[in-house]
């Protein structure tokens, strides 16, 4: 489906919703995209894959209406350029501490005249798109999601904000952690305590707070403070969890 709708829900203030995809295969993936979440989240920062695992994943997801997210390792072009070519909607990039580095993420994001991305969008070939036509409109449906997970994020979300181009300022409560010196534990009040600034921050901008939840009451509260973009649980966790107490529930009740 070109183009995906992403950009429209961002823009229309509309609640989005995601998840994380734990495994590059297509049984999964279809899983996954079955949740009927608005994007999927794709981690090639932390995994020990990058877009040639993908394959046809996110063109999958583009045919049934969900957003590929790729989250890449860095921000770097190449790094960049390669998520979108391969059937990226949204790109996110770790780790962006300045309106500067913002900048350059959506220079690396976007075709000329907006950017400097290069044009050859590999996967229209594989779900049957009109090349020429996705060239001349790429910029429209692209989305681009930083990451803002430092103390020295939060104090220029701002001017960040007010780069042209950024879609959705994203904050990674795990890493901020550690930059606030509460590392691992995103409950601190140092963590709460930026979370909650954020969208008031953002209120009034084109940008759009995200952040990401594993629990169900913690996307219900954050969604309250204001976020518009969120990631919901993690379908393997979840899955394990659930296993896990399923067995300690028979174990504890079996006879004998």
């Amino acid at each position: 489906m070109y183009p995906n709708p992403l950009k429209e829900k961002i823009r229309s203030g509309d609640l989005v919703l995601g998840t994380l995809l734990p495994a590059f295969t297509p049984h999964i993936a279809g899983a996954i995209i079955g949740t009927q979440a608005d994007f999927i989240w794709i981690d090639t920062e932390h995994s020990p894959y990058s877009t040639e695992a993908l394959d046809v994943i996110p063109v999958m997801a583009r045919n049934k209406g969900v957003a590929p997210m790729i989250r890449v390792a860095w921000n770097d072009p190449a790094l960049i350029k390669k998520a979108y070519d391969v059937g990226a909607v949204a790109v996110m990039v770790p780790q962006v501490d300045s309106a500067e580095e913002a900048a350059r993420a959506v220079e690396y994001a976007k075709y000329p005249p907006e950017g400097a991305r290069g044009l050859t969008p590999s996967w229209t070939r594989i779900a049957g798109e009109d090349f020429n036509h996705v060239i001349k409109t790429a910029n429209e449906e692209t989305v681009v999601v930083l990451q803002v997970e430092s103390r020295q994020a939060f104090d220029n979300l701002e001017e960040m904000a007010k780069v042209p181009g950024v879609d959705v300022l994203f904050v990674g409560p795990l890493d901020l952690s550690a930059s606030v010196g509460r590392i691992s534990d995103t409950k601190s009040r140092e963590v709460q305590e930026i979370l909650k600034e954020v969208p008031r921050l953002l209120s009034g901008s084109a940008v759009v707070p995200g952040t990401t939840c594993g629990e169900t009451s913690d996307a219900q509260e954050k969604v309250g403070w204001g976020y518009r973009y969120v990631s919901v649980g993690n379908a393997l966790a979840a899955g394990v969890q659930h296993v896990q107490g399923a067995m300690e529930t028979v174990r504890a009740n079996a006879p004998g």
